[in-house]
């Protein structure tokens, strides 16, 4: 069989006949030259040292069963156990039919019996056994991760179908394993140690898997996949998961994690059984007592909220059922604290689940790509709030939205930004961007040309959630940003905890230093507000004042914002 790899290129396989008698040898070469490159070797010892020889170019060994010294099975039983030789397909030259169940076993592919009568059948049998031994290369090739040998997860889907299919009535346990804080393993002890790591977690998987009659596989980084008939308890699976890595760690056990799926339901897709598992899993993140969570109740509760809602989003952009909410920021260093600006914060109004919190749905969201919708709804309907006040009202209100590093390096994200302030007749500084610190260290060379580029266009950019830990301070100097917003986290206890105020202050001088006002919000107790009004603090946001409203209710904020005017302007 040739490879054809365009119409002046084409490529003759190897393959190597092994017989004693020479009249068989050259009717085999005169049959098969015109296709072939035909090596040839007249004993079993000859044979090895040409496959040795050509061992990455040799497509086929012919051989002869029945030769002086180093016979046929002799050759099979080296090549079977040489990894390097293993996988050269091999058909058996015979006249004896007895000896096909023996060459079977041994690994053998076809046979073709003695004498040669006819070329076009052996041309035939040579073509296809090349062709399939091919083909299964391709395959193991494709279906193996490179790293651990485990099925790749594609293959592993569809051999979890197999399975099924032949043992219909087996209860079988879907597992997902993962190892705590990997990508720490790695920073410490080199991306070496940790391939090794994989390694090592990889064969005791391949091992379980072997003595359970089940299936392992890679799913991607540190996350495996085990799918078990129901036998071994969680703890027992967990246990053997450890001892695979006792010459890594003084405790094993608390680095491996899992979460099972038990007795998974067969009308599931098996990617749908294994996120349950890995839901299980994942849910372990952070807890260092717990290492094995099943799969349960509550789990298919929430995973059947959070699908729902996937699922209800694009109806819920198109039928508006996100709402824009307005929590005022009001500026405290004067005699009285006046209503400065506000930021939009979403709701969801579901017309069969109700209310639906934030915290419900925006970090899902965040994990599934869909936040930017939102992102970007907010901001359209923002833009023209603040032009239906100013046109109402006859002041301007300041809207801050949440932009996220995905916005950020979205293309086209500046243009549309740009758009929405021209289409509502606003100027940019109207429409603040809040832009959490953590966005900032995350491709921060690219952000920051993005977060410059807003600012010569006029925009004003807040820095939120600053404190939570992600900038450095020498860093701090080079940031572009108009104000910093401090994490709600210090303000919580800043009157029952003198370390908490110590922190807020520092974090004033910061802000002194680079010539930027500072925005508190989470600010609910009179002892708060007064603690941070005499700190320094420019603007506070919270229940103090006012919790988050229907633009409506925000209304008679900015109406006491007017007559707040009249009386100062008189």
């Amino acid at each position: 069989m040739n490879i054809v790899t365009d119409d002046s290129l084409r490529i003759k396989r190897k393959i190597l006949v092994v017989d004693d008698e020479s009249i068989d040898r050259q009717m085999l070469g005169k049959m098969l030259g015109d296709e072939y490159e035909v090596l040839y070797a007249a004993d079993g010892i000859e044979a090895m040292e040409l496959l040795k020889k050509h061992r990455d170019l040799i497509s086929l060994v012919l051989l002869d069963l029945f030769m002086p010294g180093k016979n046929g099975y002799a050759v099979m039983e080296e090549m079977k156990v040489d990894e390097s030789l293993s996988h050269i397909p091999i058909i058996v030259l015979t006249s004896e039919r007895a000896a096909e169940v023996r060459s079977l076993r041994m690994g053998a592919v076809d046979f073709i019996p003695k004498p040669y009568e006819m070329p076009e059948v052996i041309r035939a049998r040579v073509n296809r056994s090349i062709e399939l031994s091919e083909n299964s290369s391709i395959i193991k090739a494709t279906q193996n991760d490179a790293l651990t040998g485990l099925f790749n997860r594609d293959y592993f889907y569809e051999y979890v179908n197999l399975l099924d299919q032949y043992n219909p009535d087996t209860e079988m346990d879907a597992i997902a394993i993962n190892i705590n804080r990997f990508h720490l393993i790695n920073d410490m002890n080199g991306r070496d140690f940790g391939n090794d790591l994989l390694k090592a977690l990889a064969e005791t998987i391949r091992k379980i898997a072997r003595e359970q009659h089940g299936m392992g596989c890679r799913n991607d980084a540190d996350s495996f996949f085990l799918y078990l008939p129901r036998g071994l308890t969680p703890d027992e699976v967990h246990q053997k998961l450890s001892d695979g890595l006792t010459s890594f760690f003084d405790n094993p056990k608390t680095r491996i994690r899992i979460g099972i799926y038990e007795n998974v339901d067969r009308e599931l897709e098996p990617p749908r059984r294994f996120d349950r598992a890995l839901l299980a899993c994942n849910g372990l993140r952070g807890n260092f007592v717990e290492q094995i969570s099943l799969y349960d109740e509550t789990m298919h509760k929430k995973e059947a909220f959070s699908e729902r809602l996937i699922n209800d989003v694009e109806k819920a952009v198109s039928e508006k059922q996100f709402l824009v909410y307005y929590q005022g920021k009001y500026a405290i260093q004067g005699e009285q604290a006046v209503l400065s600006s506000a930021e939009a914060l979403i709701r969801w109004q579901h017309p069969e689940l109700g209310m639906i919190r934030p915290d419900h749905f925006i970090p899902l969201f965040e994990g599934n790509g869909l936040v930017q919708r939102l992102d970007h709804f907010v901001w359209r309907e923002s833009a023209a709030q603040i032009a239906a006040w100013k046109e109402k009202y006859g002041i301007v209100i300041p809207v801050s939205v949440n932009v996220s590093r995905i916005d950020l390096l979205e293309p086209g994200f500046v243009d549309e930004v740009l758009s929405i302030v021209k289409e509502n007749n606003i100027e940019p500084e109207h429409l603040l961007l809040e832009v959490t610190e953590s966005a900032y260290s995350e491709s921060s060379q690219k952000i920051v040309e993005v977060v410059n580029q807003l600012r010569e266009l006029g925009f004003k950019v807040e820095m939120d959630d600053f404190g939570s830990g992600y900038s450095s301070l020498n860093m701090l100097s080079s940031l572009p940003i108009d104000a910093l917003k401090l994490d709600m986290g210090f303000i919580r206890n800043i009157h029952h905890s003198d370390k908490d105020m110590k922190m807020v202050e520092l974090m004033m001088d910061i802000a002194e230093f680079l010539s930027v006002p500072v925005i508190a919000e989470g600010v609910e107790e009179e002892e708060q507000y007064k603690l941070l009004k005499e700190a320094g603090v420019d603007l506070i946001q919270g229940y103090y004042f006012s919790r988050p409203v229907p633009a409506s209710e925000f209304e008679m904020l900015i109406k006491e914002k007017v007559e707040y005017l009249k009386e100062h302007n008189a």
